[in-house]
C-alpha cells in the first residue's frame, strides 16, 4: 500500500506517549480460519494502534507451512477464529520510533524485513536463557486468536502488526526474490536451529563440528531440505531420507551425496546401502536430523547415528505416537538427543544470510511452486495438504 497514511499519537495523563493510532486509507484484510471444516471468513482491519516499539508490515508474500496444514486438518489444536499463516516477507508501512531490527537499527518505512514467528518478554528466565520461544509470555504469529488489540497476527493478510519482542531483520538486498526469503521464519530458521544445535553438541567434545560428518536428514520439506544444504556447506556428506521421488531428487539439488527411501530395507534405495555410499568405514555417522515429526523417522536416526552421534527432533510440533526409545542404545552408543523448537533470533538472521548468499547455488526460489491470491486461500490450504505437493505454496495478497 503505497498512498498515505493517517495517525494519530495516544498519551497518558501525564503526556506520556503510550502509542499511536494509524487509520490506512484502505483497509487492511486478513482471512480467518474459524475452526475445523468452517469456512475462511475475510475481514476488514481500517487501523491498527502501534504501542511502544510496534511496526505495521505489508505483506508481499506468505507461505503456507506444514504446521497451518495440521491445523486446518484438525491434527493440532489451534484458536479459533484466528489469522494463520507465520511465514512472510514484507515491507515496513508505519513502525513506532522505537521498533527496531534485530541488529539496532531503526525500521523505517519502505524496509523490506522478515520476522520470527513469536513474541517474546526479553525479561523471564526463559528469554534471558537465550530461549524466547518458550517466553513465560509467549505469542505466536498464525496461532493467536482473532483480539481488538492484535487482529492482524498472522501472515494471511494483506498486512501484520509486528509487536515489539519480535525478532525482526532487515532485507538490504532487493533481489532477493520473495519465495526466497517468505519460507525463512519458520522453516529455514528453525533448519537452521537444529544444524546449529548438532554442531554444537558436537563441538562441545572438541571436534570440528559437521566437517567431514556424515549427516542423515529425514524429510525433504523445507526444513529437510534447507538443513541438508546449511549441512553440506559446512563440510558433511549428507544423506536424505523421504517417501517422495521428487522429493529426493530436489534433495540432490539441495546438496545430499545420496537418498534413501524409509520403508526400503534393500535394493539401491535402501539406507544401509546410501550410508555406505558415503561413509564406507561407518565411523562418521554422526548426526541425525528429524524434520517430519515422524516417531518412525526419529526411531530410524537413532538406530542409523553411530557411537557418540547426535540426533536433533526438529520436526513440526502436533500429537502422534510415541517413538521408541531404547535407554541402553543412548546410553551404550554415547548419543544425545535433542529437541528443536522454533529458534534463537540470531538464527533468524543467519538464515536470511543463507538463503540470500546461496540462492544460486540452491534453488531456493523453486521451493515455492505455486501461489495462490489471498482470496482464494482456502484453495492454497487444499493444495498444500494434498499428496504431492510443493515443500511451499505461496500466498500473495491481491
Amino acid at each position: 500500500m503505497t498512498s498515505r497514511t493517517t495517525t494519530r499519537t495516544s498519551t497518558r495523563g501525564d503526556g506520556t506517549a503510550t502509542g499511536h493510532d494509524l487509520v490506512l486509507p484502505r483497509a487492511a484484510v486478513a482471512a480467518t480460519w474459524q475452526g475445523v471444516g468452517r469456512p475462511l471468513q475475510e475481514v476488514a482491519v481500517p487501523g491498527v494502534r502501534l504501542q511502544r516499539g510496534d511496526a505495521l508490515v505489508r505483506v508481499s508474500l506468505a507461505t503456507i507451512c506444514d504446521g497451518d496444514v495440521l491445523t486446518v486438518a484438525g491434527r493440532r489444536p489451534g484458536a479459533a477464529p484466528c489469522v494463520l499463516g507465520h511465514e512472510q516477507v514484507g515491507r515496513v508501512v508505519e513502525a513506532d520510533a522505537h521498533a527496531r531490527s534485530l541488529d539496532g537499527r531503526r525500521l523505517l518505512p519502505g524496509a523490506r524485513v522478515v520476522w520470527s514467528t513469536v513474541v517474546a518478554c526479553g525479561r523471564c528466565v526463559e528469554c534471558q536463557r537465550g530461549l524466547p520461544q518458550a517466553c513465560a509470555t509467549l505469542e505466536r504469529y498464525g496461532h493467536a486468536a482473532v483480539r481488538r488489540s492484535w487482529e492482524l497476527a498472522g501472515g494471511f493478510a494483506s498486512h501484520v502488526h509486528v509487536r515489539r519482542g519480535t525478532a525482526v531483520v532487515v532485507v538490504d538486498d532487493d533481489a532477493v526474490p520473495d519465495a526466497v526469503l517468505a519460507p525463512v521464519s519458520c522453516g529455514v530458521a528453525t533448519a537452521a536451529e537444529a544444524v546449529h544445535r548438532a554442531s554444537s553438541v558436537l563441538g562441545l567434545a572438541g571436534g570440528p563440528g559437521l566437517s567431514g560428518q556424515v549427516v542423515v536428514v529425514t524429510g525433504a520439506g523445507v526444513r529437510g531440505l534447507a538443513a541438508t544444504a546449511m549441512a553440506t556447506q559446512a563440510g558433511a556428506r549428507v544423506v536424505v531420507v523421504d517417501e517422495s521421488e521428487p522429493r529426493r531428487l530436489l534433495a540432490c539439488r539441495f546438496g545430499a551425496a545420496a537418498v534413501a527411501h524409509p520403508q526400503e530395507a534393500r535394493g539401491p534405495l535402501a539406507l544401509a546401502r546410501a550410508l555406505a555410499q558415503v561413509d564406507r568405514s561407518g565411523r562418521h555417522r554422526t548426526v541425525g536430523l528429524e524434520t517430519t515429526g515422524s516417531a518412525a523417522a526419529a526411531g530410524l536416526l537413532l538406530d542409523a547415528v553411530g557411537v557418540g552421534g547426535v540426533v536433533v527432533l526438529a520436526g513440526p510440533a502436533a500429537p502422534g505416537p510415541a517413538a521408541a526409545v531404547l535407554p541402553e542404545r543412548v546410553t551404550t552408543g554415547l548419543l544425545t538427543v535433542t529437541g528443536v523448537h522454533d529458534y534463537a533470533p540470531s538464527r533468524l538472521a543467519s538464515a536470511v544470510a543463507f538463503v540470500a548468499e546461496q540462492r544460486h547455488r540452491y534453488p531456493f526460489e523453486e521451493l515455492v511452486g505455486h501461489v495462490v491470491a489471498l482470496d482464494r486461500l482456502d484453495e492454497g490450504l487444499r493444495l498444500a495438504g494434498a499428496p504431492g505437493a510443493p515443500p511451499r505454496v505461496g500466498v500473495r495478497p491481491a
